[in-house]
């Protein structure tokens, strides 16, 4: 009996009673390919992520190394330069003693070399200069990008490459690189022939 040959009442029962159960039978039997497929895709995404939060905490500690280093050199300078001046009030004229005196004047002390009026060497709170262990906690948690994005990949203008061109360009990547590329196309279009491709160079 065709569709247009059934009653209202088995309608409702293909609507309410059978689809449903199907839905559930197919759910069942496909439940462990959408496990690992979600799987897959949660672990490519999180490697990815540190990926580039790696990257973002190795640019932040060269930068903040530069800019410190140049800092302290301007202030070391600035000592120097304040330390190699001669005051003509730095030591004052011993008045001698006459003969028939009977007290002698005392000499006036030499007053303190005056301080750089400009900022020393910087410090952070724990005493640690920047530039060594303390400089990630000074520039603060790297935040990872919360979606991959094709910028920090090895290749210049991946999106708008095609398959074919992308293969052609692989062979002259590090293990790293070679790395990200996988995990950028796995979470993105996806295409086989370059995940083939990587898979069989990093193999060999």
């Amino acid at each position: 009996m065709s569709d247009h040959d059934s009653t209202p009442l088995e309608q409702v029962l293909d609507l309410l009673v059978y689809a449903p159960v199907g839905l559930a039978l197919t759910a069942r039997d496909n439940l462990p390919d959408l496990v690992a497929k979600g799987r897959e895709r949660l672990t490519d995404q999180m490697s990815l992520a540190r990926l580039v939060g790696q990257f973002a905490v190795k640019h932040g500690q060269t930068e903040a190394g530069k800019r410190v280093d140049k800092a302290r050199r301007a202030a070391e300078e600035r000592l120097a330069a304040h330390g190699g001046e001669a005051s003509p009030s730095t030591a004052a004229p011993t008045r001698p003693a006459s003969a028939g005196s009977t007290s002698s004047v005392p000499p006036q002390p030499t007053p303190p070399t005056p301080r750089p009026s400009g900022p020393g060497p910087v410090r952070m709170a724990n005493g640690q200069a920047p530039g060594e262990a303390g400089t990630v906690e000074m520039l603060g948690a790297a935040s990872p990008p919360t979606r991959p994005t094709a910028s920090l990949l090895a290749i210049p203008g991946y999106d708008a490459l095609a398959a074919s061109q992308v293969v052609q360009r692989l062979a002259g990547l590090s293990a790293d690189e070679l790395e990200a590329v996988r995990i950028y196309e796995s979470v993105t279009r996806g295409r086989k022939t370059i995940l083939s491709k990587i898979a069989q160079q990093q193999t060999n």
